[in-house]
């Protein structure tokens, strides 16, 4: 009489990899991830049930294999170029290793950060870029507890490997060249306002450095009146330069606008003045944005290279560096 071969049970590949039947029955559902199971532990359990025959489900077949086939970013909004053109980059990018992307905007709001990435990480996305997150630490702590590699872009974390632009660098060259243009015309170089931006996230604090650091090489220390960092928003730069102008009368010799959204306002608010007003005044705006370019204003902008920092960033993604959290810089160009 021939003996029919018993199929193995969630039992069997509990025995076979020192499991609970939990821990297995989780694993081969999918839910290893959320369940905050450890990779090995899942990878394990896997390769008992392939050595004892076991049919698992789809999920679990893609669990093994690694592959979900998604790659996800967060990112505040397309507002502006320069996220806009981080998602497009990283969409063509991970297009090209037959990934599908999964882009959303969380509008800078923390708990809308969170309810993404949780929403992310439950449909397996193989890795996540954390772009423009102010404090990116508990959106690494969550990956990190799924066993998804994540890169922080524009914004750094200490938990995890971040791609920046050199803000700072940046930001002294653009000063250094509006220096040296309003020397050319006989304009005061004391004379400044800098306006928008967070002033306690990463990117402001390095552009501020940059820009005084510019500044104090020909002499100039500027008063704290001079810095107005509350926001990105168009109408928070408005606001801003227009009570400036209030303050003292007139627009200042020289502008750093932090944020090229801040330039959007920047303008509105120069549009209502007459031309001698604001002929003179010498304008550095970060970012960039090409339409800013045929403004009637006098406007040096800094363009960061979003393909190099989404290049950087798959490059930190395909040879993770498991226990260190490096932070590579990109030059910006001066347009």
């Amino acid at each position: 009489m021939k003996t029919v071969k018993r199929k193995p049970t969630i039992y069997d590949i509990a025995t076979a990899s020192s499991a609970s039947p939990t821990t297995v029955s989780l694993v081969l559902n999918g839910q290893w991830k959320k369940h905050r199971i450890k990779p090995e532990t899942a990878s394990q359990i896997l390769r008992c049930a392939g050595d004892l025959g076991y049919s698992a489900n789809q999920k679990a077949r893609a669990l093994r294999l690694s592959r979900s086939g998604l790659g996800g970013m967060v990112l505040p909004h397309y507002r502006n170029r320069f996220f806009a053109g981080l998602a497009e980059a990283f969409e063509g990018e991970a297009r090209k290793r037959n990934l599908c992307p999964i882009v959303v905007s969380t509008q800078r709001d923390p708990s809308i950060e969170a309810r993404v990435t949780e929403t992310l990480l439950a449909q397996q996305v193989e890795f996540l870029f954390i772009a423009g997150v102010n404090d990116p630490s508990p959106l690494n702590d969550m990956c990190a507890a799924a066993g998804i590699r994540c890169v922080n872009v524009d914004l750094p974390g200490p938990k995890a490997p971040s791609i920046v632009s050199d803000n700072r660098g940046a930001a002294m060259a653009v000063t250094e060249l509006l220096l040296n243009k309003l020397l050319a015309s006989g304009l005061p170089i004391d004379d400044w306002f800098f306006f928008g931006g967070v002033r306690d996230d990463n990117s402001t604090r390095q552009r501020i450095e940059g820009f005084n650091a510019a500044l104090a090489k020909h002499g100039v220390r500027l008063g704290e009146d001079a810095f107005r960092c509350e926001g990105y928003a168009p109408r928070i730069a408005e606001s801003a330069l227009a009570e400036r102008y209030a303050q003292i009368g007139r627009l200042p010799a020289g502008l750093f606008v932090n944020g090229i959204t801040g330039l959007e306002g920047a303008a509105a608010f120069l549009a209502s003045l007459p031309r001698d007003t604001w002929n003179s005044t010498r304008i550095a705006a970060f970012d960039w944005d090409p339409f800013a370019a045929q403004m009637p204003y006098d406007v040096t902008m800094v363009r960061q290279d979003v393909e190099a920092m989404i290049a950087a960033s798959f490059a930190v993604i395909d040879d993770y560096p498991e226990g260190d959290v490096p932070q590579v810089v990109i030059p910006a160009k001066l347009r």
